[in-house]
């Protein structure tokens, strides 16, 4: 005898829900965490993220100061804002080289950064090898 239909709907339900839900809970559970996700990387993409975190957060401050400005005007979306449109040339290759010219500077200004690091590093060596060798020759006394 054929089973009634709400009883069929209710399986279907039923089954369906224990689909997503297996689906919700392995998704949860097996997606690494953005911590996992960068501690994972190589050392050299890790220096590289860190590097270019500082670039993509002013980014994202610049758009969303662009998003501001837009949202107080009444005109429709593609008539307000800075934001050129991609197909024109010029727009997107002063974007570019803008975009690349700030990583430019913030890549000379670590780059600088480490070599004072290292001079003060190596003024310290010097000042100490130099206390050793004032120390040795104050007991030669050619008096």
């Amino acid at each position: 005898m054929d089973k009634p239909l709400w009883l069929r709907w209710l399986r279907v339900y039923i089954a369906g829900g224990a689909i997503i839900g297996v689906g919700a809970v392995l998704f949860k559970y097996t997606t690494p965490t953005d911590e996992e996700l960068i501690n994972s990387l190589s050392p050299e993409l890790r220096l590289q993220y860190e590097r270019e975190r500082q670039l993509r957060q002013a980014e994202q401050r610049e758009l969303m100061k662009i998003v501001r400005e837009t949202a107080k005007s009444d005109d429709p979306i593609w008539k307000t804002g800075a934001i050129n449109s991609p197909w024109e040339k010029n727009s997107n290759e002063q974007s570019r080289e803008q975009f690349q010219r700030v990583k430019a500077e913030e890549i000379q200004k670590e780059e600088l950064q480490r070599i004072r690091q290292e001079l003060q590093q190596i003024r310290m060596d010097s000042a100490t090898k130099t206390q050793e060798e004032v120390k040795k020759s104050a007991g030669w006394k050619f008096w």
